[in-house]
């Protein structure tokens, strides 16, 4: 990686600066008058309460501006400033079952003790279990005095009519006042605001720019007390393992996370926490972000709040994953951290044909970052990938000339050194939530980066038995040669013992986004690196110096890897077969995939997935 990535660099000029800016567009809302004989109701603060000025400025720094307000487009200032690399404390959060309860034990744990803030934006928020137990907890922290922002993405967490949402505004109804760093009582109120992210409700909107963060940050200006998650979980019942009744759902999705907090044993200036909140306060004052207001009560919405939160902490294993939280949180590793994000997508014009000219915008870009790090020659020799959905890009310009192809870049750096390998896991047909992605990788990632053109070329041909089940091409010796290429394994997740195929093992579905190296450089975020992570969607993630992250990543590699086969291999290919010959929704996708990807290519479509 480049000396930029890893010399510490100042909040000064950097995101503190923007966020100064961001705060001194506006002075402090004055709070209500109360009478003497008012004093202690809802409205009023207590007689108690203290004025004191370091808050009232610090909630106004946190509000929504509605679009234009602030003069200047949040998005470029978040791209213009340098992000500093910080030292913090981290661990991961694994894809096991256990791991997924311990996940969500975190976040409502978490939001539980927050003392002073809780920032939270994801891109799918259902209104199932999890969904209103995660309101209710928030909306707890607003009575007891805890400010809260929650961001959704309107397309994500698509729904007519956001009731929920409403209600979770209407907390602020019963908000207790916040606290200052003396724990004294202030005259400052709590808010619960809540926006939805770039609203396709609004007259003028970009449907495809979208935001896939995933973040839940907690006290985040305090650095004894902050924490940021981040990773591939969004707030679903079908992301943490369990049914409503709180058995266990082994279809899940197999997801992870990273947890940073601030090292105060470390003198730096700026935290992990306060760039995670200054990071979130960019996202959440985007342009085309719509508040969430509310005229009624919603009370039988809030009382779902209460109620799923009751049934969620009743469950045995979570409460038990609960309780184990202070140990938990407690087994860190010590690292340096850097945030990353694709802010520049929300806004960048001819996304395929000036990508390259798109990518030198955004200097924190994660794509960016991984290009500085091979050209330092910062990286390692082994680089293991986990994405659901990988493709290895090729733009064109508007002529349809390739003037990039990922497929090269790897191979100038596997030619560099016999000792270079990739390994990547990622979905089979048999785990796939997507089957057009899924298309792709097997008619495009796999056969790109393994085979060469002719046999690549045979491979996609639409009859079977000219191509995937022909013995000539997949039993030959080329073939074995190249699918068992030293230097390149793909592998896909699920095997023939799957009980989708009559066994009995439940493989559920890969979503976990991860890169680590050999060394003690690891990447973990939101990003897919599919085209829609790389070209329309914003993405954020840290990457993370730390070898003990490494090791804990790396295990985590070799469980899913146990979990999966070789691409193009003979048990791949049996797997294939058998799914194909069940007749049902998943065979006859896997039948179709030719027909599927040549569909994608030449429509263009591909460059939505």
């Amino acid at each position: 990686m480049s000396q930029r990535k890893w010399k510490f660099l100042g909040l000064g000029l950097g995101l503190g600066l923007a966020m100064g800016v961001l705060s001194s567009c506006a002075s402090s809302p004055p709070q209500p008058p109360c009478a003497s004989d008012r004093l202690n109701q809802i409205d009023c603060p207590p007689v108690s309460a203290v004025a004191d000025p370091s808050v009232s400025e610090a909630q106004e720094s946190r509000r929504w501006h509605k679009p234009n307000e602030l003069g200047f487009d949040p998005i470029v200032l978040g791209m213009e400033n340098t992000i500093p690399v910080l030292n913090a404390r981290m661990r991961m959060i694994g894809s096991s079952y256990e791991e997924s309860l311990r996940s969500l034990a975190a976040k409502i744990w978490l939001i539980d003790h927050a003392q002073y803030t809780v920032d939270a934006a994801y891109y799918i928020f259902k209104r199932d279990l999890v969904g209103y137990a995660f309101l209710g907890a928030l909306c707890d922290a607003v009575k007891r005095g805890v400010d809260v922002r929650l961001m959704v993405d309107s397309l994500g967490s698509i729904k007519v009519l956001h009731t929920e949402l409403k209600a979770m505004k209407n907390c602020e109804a019963e908000a207790g006042f916040l606290r200052n760093e003396q724990g004294e009582v202030t005259t400052t109120r709590a808010r619960a605001q809540v926006v939805i992210f770039n609203a396709i409700s609004n007259v003028f909107v970009n449907v495809n720019r979208r935001s896939h963060d995933k973040l839940l940050v907690i006290d985040g200006a305090y650095p004894d007390k902050a924490w940021a998650m981040t990773g591939g979980r969004n707030i679903s019942l079908a992301y943490y393992g369990l049914h409503a009744d709180g058995t266990i759902d082994p279809t899940a999705y197999k997801d992870m996370e990273i947890l940073l907090r601030p090292d105060t044993t470390v003198e730096q200036e700026g935290s992990i926490g306060l760039l995670s909140e200054y990071y979130f306060s960019i996202l959440f004052s985007h342009n085309r972000n719509k508040r969430v207001t509310a005229w009624l009560a919603y009370d039988g919405e809030r009382k779902k709040f209460k109620k799923n939160l009751a049934t969620l902490r009743a469950m045995p294993d979570f409460d038990e994953a609960y309780d184990d939280m202070p140990v938990y949180l407690s087994q860190l590793h010590s690292g340096k951290a850097l945030l990353a994000h694709e802010l520049g997508n929300l806004d960048n014009k001819k996304v395929v044909q000036a990508y390259d000219e798109n990518l030198k915008r955004n200097p924190n870009s994660i794509v960016g970052i991984l290009g500085e790090i091979g050209d330092a020659g910062l990286g390692s020799n082994l680089v293991r990938i986990v994405s659901p959905y990988y493709f290895v890009p090729r733009y064109e310009r508007k002529d349809g000339t390739v003037y990039y192809d990922d497929r090269d870049e790897i191979q100038k750096w596997l030619a560099e050194d016999p000792d270079h390998r990739i390994e990547i896991v990622t979905n089979s047909v048999i785990t796939s939530d997507n089957f057009f992605a899924q298309a792709i990788i097997d008619m495009d990632t796999a056969p790109h980066l393994l085979l060469d053109d002719y046999t690549a070329r045979r491979w996609r041909l639409e009859d079977l038995e000219a191509s995937e089940q022909n013995p000539e091409l997949v039993a030959s010796a080329a073939w074995a040669k190249m699918i068992n290429n030293p230097q390149i394994k793909i592998y896909q997740t699920g095997r023939t013992d799957s009980v989708l195929l009559g066994g009995d093992v439940h493989y559920g579905k890969l979503h976990a986004k991860f890169l680590v190296g050999s060394g003690d450089l690891s990447f973990v975020g939101t990003s897919n690196f599919d085209y829609r992570s790389r070209l329309y969607n914003n993405e954020m993630g840290f990457f993370v110096q730390s070898a003990e992250l490494v090791a804990d990543l790396n295990a985590e590699f070799e469980l899913l890897k146990s979990q999966s086969y070789l691409w193009g291999s003979p048990e791949w290919l049996e797997l294939r077969r058998r799914v194909m010959e069940t007749g049902e929704t998943k065979g006859k996708w896997t039948a179709a995939q030719r027909t599927t990807f040549k569909r994608l290519y030449y429509s263009g479509l591909h460059w939505q997935f």
